[in-house]
Formats: structure tokens, sequence, C-alpha cells
């Protein structure tokens, strides 16, 4: 009888192993996967490098976002994701394929693990259908996919108590879209998409550029300025040269730019999102409302970073509001809780 313990639970392990369930944040900018009982494995750009020819994948992630803008004729790097939703479909599943591959270091598994996908709250049925597909082309059966919102997912991976009959605010403000939500009793009271977010600012900044400088800068660089002096509250002014094409000359030309002309130009970008968060207090009922002036407003996704928007946010809606603490972490970390607890938060996820 020992002996048969002793080899039943080696097997077991194994079998554990090659079924890790996994948590997946598909996002424009980056994806995030947890493995369960691991955390976090890989945190990786929505990138992907095809060779046009065979529409082989050569790179994904990282290596792929190194090569944009950069790659010969024969070979395309692209984000097959677009305002938080797929744009590219064989494009996603060979990237979520690569990644999946890459989890289970290029090991085939025995057994279809359960993967929870996180998508915007606009997300359409097509679109639905759509991330179902990919998961299910990438390897997963259908009946393991599951799908939850991307601002419930936040709020959970942000620690807040969506279970309790009290309203939680949480703002996701992503790469492609930003999500804002009212919860309370693990349902949305209010919740709307739209589909603004950091990319958004990066082509704020790409515009600007061009107007005022004739200067033809790249995402990667617009990108680069909004991290390093990007700012939406008045400050001490700070400088960063950005090197770029002169688009009346043609050769290349290098400018300063200020951050408070990074300000100009990501202001309307800004007050979309501030609109959107007055629309959703003016949606809440009263009770509610009277939580938030308590509970405040939680802000998560890379674009909470942005320096001073939480003191914005707070100026303009009179509210206390604070940056989750790893911002970008939220929603995978959420989903992860969602995966370790399917059964209590089985009312949170969506189905196609």
């Amino acid at each position: 009888m020992k002996n048969l313990i002793n080899k039943v639970i080696p097997a077991r392990r194994l079998f554990s192993f090659f079924s890790n369930d996994m948590a997946i944040d598909l996002g424009t900018a980056n994806t995030l996967v947890f493995a369960k009982n691991k955390g976090i494995v890989l945190d990786e750009p929505s990138v992907v490098a095809v060779k046009i020819s065979t529409n082989q994948v050569i790179a994904a992630g990282k290596v792929a976002k190194d090569m944009l803008g950069r790659t010969p004729e024969n070979i395309i790097a692209c984000r097959p994701l677009r305002d938080g939703v797929i744009a590219d479909f064989e494009k996603a599943e060979a990237m979520l394929r690569y990644f999946i591959r890459k989890v289970h270091d290029n090991r085939r598994t025995l057994v279809s693990p359960r993967m929870i996908i996180g998508v915007p709250s606009g997300i359409t049925q097509v679109e639905l259908r759509a991330v179902e597909e990919s998961a299910k082309q990438a390897g997963v059966r259908e009946d393991r996919v599951f799908v939850i919102k991307e601002p419930i997912a936040a709020a959970i991976g942000a620690g807040l108590p969506i279970h309790e009959p009290c309203a939680n605010m949480i703002v996701d403000i992503g790469g492609g879209t930003t999500e804002v939500a009212v919860i309370t009793l693990m349902g949305e009271v209010f919740c709307r998409s739209i589909r603004v977010g950091g990319d958004e600012m990066d082509d704020a900044i790409v515009q600007y550029c061009k107007r005022k400088y004739n200067l033809l800068i790249g995402e990667r660089t617009a990108e680069q300025i909004k991290i390093s002096i990007g700012t939406v509250m008045p400050e001490k002014s700070r400088t960063a040269k950005v090197k770029g094409r002169d688009l009346i000359t043609g050769v290349p030309k290098t400018i300063d730019l200020t951050s408070d002309e990074v300000n100009e130009a990501l202001l309307e970008t800004i007050c979309q999102i501030i609109d959107i968060i007055k629309v959703a207090l003016e949606n809440t009922p009263p009770e509610l409302s009277s939580d938030l002036v308590d509970n405040g407003i939680v802000l998560a996704g890379g674009g909470s970073m942005l320096n001073g928007l939480d003191k914005l946010i707070s100026k303009e809606t009179k509210l206390p509001v604070r940056v989750a603490e790893n911002p970008l972490l939220c929603v995978v970390n959420g989903a992860g809780q969602v995966l370790d607890k399917l059964d209590f938060f089985k009312d949170v996820l969506i189905s196609g």
C-alpha cells in the first residue's frame, strides 16, 4: 500500500505541473501571464514579428518590440491588438501560442489548462469570440476558457472589497482603453469603456511634434517622452532632447521638448478620461456616492502612472484619489486570484 501511495503522489505532481492553469492580461501594450502556484511568469510587450512569406513567428514580446520600425521588407513587426481588442486574429493567436509555450518551456501539455483572460468591458460579442478562439487555437479547450472584464479584475488585484455592500470605484487606464467602473457586491453599478489610453497619449505627442516642429517621431520615442517628462499638472519645467526626421528637409533633426509642451499635447486625451469619470459619478446612486466620499477612486493600469494624474482627477472630482500598488499588475493579479478561487468569483465571469 505504501509503495502504491509513493507512486501515485509523484504522478499527481507531474499531472499538476503539465496542466498549469493560467490567467492572462492580454493588453494592447503588454501581455502578462499568471500561473497557478507560481505567480506572474511572463511580462512581455504585445508585439509579434512575422516572416511575411511563410507567416512564421520569428519573435514576440520584448525582442519583437525592439524590431518595431526597424525591419526589412520580408519581416513585419506589429501589435496584433488595438484599443484593447484583437485587430489581427492570426497574429494574435500566433503570439498567444508563443507565450503559452514559453510559459510551459516548450513542452506539450498532457491536460489542457484552464485559462482566464481579461477583456475590456466594452467588448462586442464578435470581439469576445475572437479572444476565445485565439485561446482555443493556442491549445486551450473551449470549455476551459473563462473571460473576466478588466475593471473587475483590476479592482480585485488592487485589493478592493468588491464582495461587500459598499461602492468601489476603479479607473483602469491601459494602452488602448480606459475602463471606469463602480462595483458593489461583485456586480457593476456602472461600467463604461472608452478607447482612449496610453497609445492615444503617445499619438498626441507624435502629432504635437509634427504640428509645431515639423518633426516626425516614432511611437516608441513618443512613449519614452511621456514616461520621462510627461505631466498633467504645472510644475518645474523639464526638457528632453527628441530626435526624428524633419518633414521639410527630410533629414534627421533634434529638438528640445519641454514638459509644459507635453502637458499641452496630452490635455485633450486627459480631458476625455476625466469626462468619463464624471459620467460614472453622475450615474452612481446616492447611497453609493456617499461611500465614494470616504473610499475615493483607485487608479490602475500603466496610464495611471502619468505624473500628476491622480492629483488632477482629485482636483476635478473633489474626491480622494490614489494609485494602486503595482498598477501595471492589477488586472493579471486579480485574474490570478479569481483562478485560485473560481467558485467564489464565478459570478464575475462572462461568457460568449
